[in-house]
């Protein structure tokens, strides 16, 4: 259960303006079909926390456990320092409108945008933390995709003006930094 609750909070709290949030946005300006967007979103995320996940369980088999801990606690702190880089949406993207659907343009849209992205490098992070429960890391991260996600292809615009993207990004941060400390210190439960 711990791998589910850390894996939704930390990806919830990430995705909080990041890039494929704002992609969110536009697709729901775009098409204005908020429920195929939503499974656009979900589906994607799927394939790709899921490949994420693989990964992560793979290099953690890999490595053994006193380099993977340096290696996750040094990833946990530098997503600490990438949180604090705003993402922007470029205006020059082609998000195939015409030739895949709302569908099917969601799923390539957000999964290419996922590619390398922090939510993506967390996912690794935490499968390779929690070895034994990678499906319920997976389960985490997509569960706090949406939950970043669904509410900006209904409310974006709205959402955007009220909540300081700036505070959400530095409340990740410092999660994320202390989750490196204690990783790096081998202290507690978590790590």
């Amino acid at each position: 259960m711990e791998a589910f609750l850390v894996s939704t909070g930390i990806v919830a709290l990430g995705e909080m303006g990041d890039k494929t949030q704002l992609l969110a946005i536009v697709l729901a300006a775009t098409f204005r079909k908020p429920w195929i967007i939503i499974a656009g979103i979900l589906v994607a995320t799927i394939v790709n926390h899921g490949a994420a996940g693989a990964v992560g369980g793979w290099v953690a088999n890999l490595l053994g456990p006193d380099i993977l801990r340096w290696v996750i606690g040094v990833s946990f702190l530098a997503m600490a320092g990438w949180m604090l880089i705003p993402d922007k949406l470029e205006d020059s993207e082609d998000h195939g409108r015409t030739r895949f659907g709302v569908f099917g343009t969601t799923v390539v849209a957000f999964f290419l945008a996922e590619m390398g992205d922090k939510t993506q490098i967390a996912t690794v992070a935490l499968a390779a933390r929690y070895t034994t429960e990678v499906v319920m890391v997976v389960i985490g991260t997509t569960l706090g995709m949406m939950l970043a996600n669904v509410p900006a292809v209904f409310l974006g615009d709205k959402i955007a003006k009220k909540v300081s993207m700036g505070l959400v990004h530095s409340i990740a941060a410092v999660i994320f930094a202390v989750l490196g400390v204690l990783t790096l210190l081998n202290v507690g439960k978590l790590f």
